[in-house]
């Protein structure tokens, strides 16, 4: 399996009869799966299906789904829902002494919404099951462009996050193996400070050894490079295992970011404060990417 991306676009169009339609679809970053379906009237038994087929499909992401639809030749005819109608009446009739309320009229009550309503033939009723069906067709298709072309987009994600931790790993590396975090390295930028502060460099070597002992524990970054190579760890095995885990990876990102901070903090050398520079941009370039991943 690969890495997803949640950014996407796919279109189908489709034909049954003489009607003519075409889904489109498109998916950005989300939180969570955030489905927005517009169709047209009349197709609110396909939206339902299609909406629980995308659930099915789609882990993560702000998805727009349209579905636009027109008949080559248009079929007319309306109905009266005179039940309906007969209650408005009554009831208009009821309040017409009111004061302060202004007469009902006929124009008014039959615009009320299910008074008048379009109805199809008995042919375009028959083939109505077939049509839905067409259309929902149709769907599957947009549907698995869309996930294929979430696919293509996390392949080269994945590579990308990938580089970015294997840089992280080297960096941490890096870090490990700077000279200057030794007890003898800060010894020596000890003297050499009190030396050109005081002119002088007759120092006691047992207390330049301890006050070196003391800042190297202070500075010490073992923590934050053991956390750091778990966390490298585990960002590849993530990567590596095709599940959804863009909210892992990003939770990873932050605890980069935390580690990286601390070891700028401890940095008593210009070598390794250079190091965890250079860790902070690739983990922010990391914690962005890591934002399109499902």
């Amino acid at each position: 399996m690969t890495v997803m991306s949640m950014t996407g676009f796919a279109r189908r169009d489709g034909s049954h009869g003489d009607l003519r339609f075409a889904w489109e679809i498109r998916s950005v970053n989300g939180r969570g799966l955030d489905l927005r379906f517009r169709t047209p009237p009349g197709f609110e038994a396909v939206e339902q299906v299609a909406r629980t087929r995308a659930q099915a499909r789609l882990g993560r992401g702000s998805v727009q789904v349209a579905l636009s639809a027109e008949r080559a030749v248009a079929r007319s005819g309306y109905t009266v829902n005179r039940p309906l109608l007969d209650l408005l009446v009554a009831t208009a009739r009821d309040y017409a002494e009111v004061p302060g309320l202004a007469p009902a009229s006929i124009a008014g009550l039959l615009a009320v919404k299910g008074v008048v309503e379009p109805v199809a033939s008995e042919e375009v009723m028959e083939e109505r099951a077939a049509l839905d069906a067409a259309v929902l067709t149709a769907f599957d298709e947009v549907l698995e462009a869309l996930v294929a072309a979430r696919a293509e987009e996390g392949r080269a994600l994945g590579a990308i996050v990938g580089r970015q931790v294997d840089e992280v790993a080297a960096l941490a590396a890096a870090a490990e193996a700077c000279p200057a975090r030794s007890a003898e390295a800060i010894g020596a930028r000890i003297a050499d400070q009190i030396a050109t502060l005081f002119g002088r460099s007759d120092l006691d070597p047992q207390r330049l050894h301890q006050e070196a002992m003391l800042l190297a524990a202070k500075a010490d970054i073992r923590e934050e490079l053991d956390r750091l190579t778990a966390h490298v760890a585990q960002a590849r095995s993530l990567l590596a295992s095709g599940e959804p885990a863009g909210r892992r990876l990003d939770f990873l990102a932050q605890e980069f970011n935390r580690e990286t901070n601390t070891l700028c903090s401890k940095s008593n050398d210009s070598r390794l404060t250079t190091i965890g520079l250079s860790l902070k941009a690739v983990v922010d370039q990391f914690k962005e990417q890591v934002q399109n991943i499902e």
